[in-house]
């Protein structure tokens, strides 16, 4: 596609227009000369891949924004019946919608990391002990909704640049539903085999 100012618009850009990996990124002459050092001197071609090299700053930067987004998200409680409920689910989902599938997924696995290596910003602290927390499997899937719902607000591959109401939709419904399987799944799975208190179905559900 080609812009008014005649230029080719590279591709995998996201839906609104931040840019996701590889089309957007490896054009920069000074990706180009990476690719070059890295044939001269280790003798195969580079394939496309996202890492830190390949990221604008601008990239970086909003990577980072999610990042603190998610984090903050966790400590704002929407005080709903039976069960409230976090605004990472949000921030999340916006991470995949409006950095793409490959970078919104980064964000959420930069705020998995910081959490491990022990700074307080899941719900309930943070450190490596927090993967025997029955809810870790929800902040799993939240890098792996982040991913498919960036795709399918993408088209999956589709030429068609913007998506339309129902895609988005249903690629956060998607999402939502990927978050609730991780989750579900986890919080089961840490109850059962390692707190030795297993848990119903519908309870199961509410958290």
């Amino acid at each position: 596609m080609r812009t008014a100012a005649g230029r080719n618009f590279p591709p995998g850009r996201s839906v609104f227009g931040f840019g996701d990996g590889d089309g957007d990124s490896k054009m920069r002459p000074g990706n180009r000369r990476i690719q070059k050092e890295s044939v001269s001197k280790k003798g195969f071609t580079v394939e496309k891949r996202i890492g830190l090299e390949y990221l604008k700053t601008k990239d970086m930067v909003f990577c980072a924004m999610f990042v603190a987004l998610i984090a903050t998200g966790a400590f704002i409680k929407i005080p709903v019946p039976v069960v409230p409920f976090t605004l990472q689910y949000l921030f999340t989902m916006l991470a995949g919608l409006l950095l793409g599938a490959k970078k919104g997924c980064l964000s959420v696995c930069v705020y998995i990391i910081l959490g491990l290596a022990g700074l307080p910003v899941f719900t309930q602290g943070g450190g490596p002990g927090y993967i025997f927390q029955p809810t870790f499997g929800y902040i799993i899937g939240f890098a792996a909704g982040a991913f498919v719902t960036g795709k399918i607000a993408e088209g999956m591959g589709t030429k068609k640049a913007q998506p339309g109401f129902g895609r988005l939709l249903a690629a956060n419904f998607t999402g939502l539903g990927i978050v609730y399987l991780f989750g579900m799944v986890y919080y089961y799975l840490i109850c059962d085999l390692y707190l030795g208190t297993p848990i119903g179905l519908w309870p199961l559900f509410l958290y």
